[in-house]
């Protein structure tokens, strides 16, 4: 492994890459892709080997819904080389090495959007095999974005085993994220008394086809689904023979329901994330549904909802204090550097924990005017980030604790 100051000369001509930020806030103030994407599609046809035409296209793709055109352009662009700039260098600013495995939205953290005006000269290093680190580009910290997934441990082991030798400090460790499978934090966590972790149990169709799921009600999803694809509230065993004819997996991740509504009979999940230990707000969601995702929350047209959300933002110290060693916890056991939490307040006062990882969004892309008080907690939260990178020195050290 070496660390060389030279780049493919195609980096240095090839107009630059847009990348998902943009691509995506472009998206979501309701502008059509389609002129974005002719555009590429000109570039390819007059250079067919522009990777940064092709790595943009496949992130169009993508928002477009097409995740099919999203890998196969990808793969494309990878072909052509795996190292991809995000920024114009800046003389003396901090050098990052963000680290990402191939695939879609949930394939790696998505650091684009905590690092937008950063001022921090960014590398995107896509990994597929030990070549890879043969001739890595100048940088001060790495980190490890690529999320857990069973695709991605074959990644995450290439990671960690050139982890001892790499030139710099690294973030997220990948020993570290690999096992932050749904079952594997369960039993990192199951002992931590302020902290309400339903058992999460990694079952092949075969067991749950036997009865093994336990109690209902419970709930089923596929493993490696996020964001609550195929997630179903089970509650007796004809409806899980149904879930199963209707799914095609493999394998499950099932865990007993707790029915965590309040007084009010509504659902209320947080998203915090942890940032070299400190908890910082990321959303708070009110639903009347058990399934609560920011999106379906119904926030954008429910003034009472946003205003208890900029309340819980406004009063998060008070929170965190609450939940401190909740918190303290997960910084210690899952000993990673970044890291993000769904999770909500049980009827007990214990942090009741939906899913912890480190591939969900957190962004700066809500309407400033429905959402006014939003902008500046996520700010505070980018800085921290930023802040995070820059501290990062050559003296660092990283410690797990044993599962």
């Amino acid at each position: 492994m070496s660390v060389s100051p030279c780049v493919p000369p195609s980096i240095l001509t090839e107009p630059p890459l847009m990348g998902l930020a943009a691509l995506t806030s472009r998206a979501m103030r309701g502008e059509s892709l389609a002129p974005i994407a002719q555009a590429l599609q000109t570039r390819l046809a007059a250079n067919p080997d522009d990777a940064n035409a092709l790595m943009d296209l496949s992130t169009v793709e993508l928002l477009r819904g097409s995740r099919a055109a999203r890998l196969r352009l990808q793969g494309e662009a990878l072909a052509r080389r795996k190292l991809y700039p995000q920024n114009a260098r800046i003389p003396g600013a901090p050098r990052l090495l963000v680290l990402l495995a191939p695939g879609d939205f949930m394939a790696n953290t998505p650091v684009e959007f905590l690092l937008e005006g950063a001022g921090i000269n960014v590398d995107f290093l896509y990994v597929q095999s030990e070549a890879d680190f043969l001739r890595l580009p100048p940088h001060d910290v790495a980190f490890v974005a690529v999320a857990e997934s069973r695709a991605n441990q074959t990644i995450l082991g290439l990671i960690d085993e050139a982890a001892p030798y790499w030139p710099c400090p690294i973030l997220n460790h990948p020993a570290a994220i690999a096992r932050l499978t749904r079952d594997g934090a369960w039993r990192l966590l199951r002992d931590v008394e302020a902290l309400h972790f339903p058992e999460n149990r990694w079952l092949d169709r075969a067991a749950l086809a036997k009865g093994e799921g336990g109690a209902y009600p419970l709930i089923i999803r596929p493993v490696d689904s996020h964001a609550g694809e195929e997630l179903e509230k089970i509650e007796h065993a004809a409806e899980l023979g149904a879930y199963l004819r209707g799914h095609a997996g493999d394998a499950f991740y099932v865990a007993p329901f707790v029915d965590y509504a309040g007084a009010d009979g509504k659902y209320r999940k947080i998203r915090i994330a942890l940032i070299d230990g400190k908890a910082w707000p990321i959303h708070y969601a009110v639903s009347s549904r058990w399934m609560v995702h920011y999106l379906n929350a119904d926030m954008l047209h429910n003034r009472a909802h946003r205003a208890e959300e900029e309340v819980f933002m406004r009063d998060f110290d008070a929170f965190a204090a609450r939940h401190a060693a909740a918190l303290d916890a997960l910084k210690r056991r899952l000993g990673l550097d970044y890291l993000q939490i769904d999770c909500a307040e049980a009827a007990d006062g214990r942090l009741l924990i939906f899913e912890i990882g480190a591939a969900m969004i957190a962004h700066d892309l809500d309407c400033p005017i429905t959402f006014p008080y939003k902008s500046a907690h996520m700010r505070r939260l980018f800085d921290a980030f930023r802040h995070m990178v820059a501290a990062h020195g050559p003296d660092h050290e990283q410690t797990l604790e044993p599962a």
